[in-house]
């Protein structure tokens, strides 16, 4: 999927631990993996993604604080 280009992973860690250490603290009640945190701030870089995912609590996580998250899930 990656060689087809369906697949995307553009993230500088170093650049983005802030973004990402700030939504851990903001979901830190569910708790939010790192993980779980990497997908959203991505999401929130390449604001025309959809994310693939098995965790459920991803349909709780917001992008920008406020906006839905396109999720792809697939059903039990």
């Amino acid at each position: 999927m990656a060689e087809s280009g369906v697949l995307i992973v553009s993230l500088d860690f170093n650049a983005e631990r802030q973004h990402l250490r700030a939504l851990m603290r903001t979901y830190r009640n569910i708790p939010m993996s790192f993980a779980d945190a990497t997908l959203v701030r991505l999401s929130e870089l390449h604001r025309d993604c959809r994310v693939f995912t098995l965790d459920a609590d991803s349909r709780i996580y917001r992008r920008h604080r406020n906006k839905v998250i396109p999720v792809l899930i697939p059903e039990e």
